[in-house]
């Protein structure tokens, strides 16, 4: 999220749902979470994102992200959105 909050101006993200819209699919090192969700502020935010780890877990080696657009209010509760 930090990534995110510094690419972004004015963008704070305080919580992420990996499968508010889909479920994440994980394959060795890398979860891929297409239908994922992230809060700023009042808002909740499609995202999608990719991400790999090292070998051990402890590491980030790769992380790719698309930052969608404004969640309507009325679909949080349906996708587990909870309000700030």
């Amino acid at each position: 999220m930090g990534l995110i909050g510094r690419e972004h101006r004015g963008f704070q993200p305080d919580e992420l749902v990996a499968y508010a819209y889909g479920d994440p699919r994980s394959s060795g090192a890398v979860v891929d979470a297409s239908g994922a969700a992230v809060r700023s502020g009042n808002a909740w935010y499609h995202l999608a994102y990719s991400c790999q780890t090292s070998a051990d877990g402890l590491n980030i080696e790769r992380f790719k992200y698309s930052l969608g657009g404004a969640i309507p209010k009325g679909e949080w509760a349906k996708h587990y959105l909870v309000a700030p």
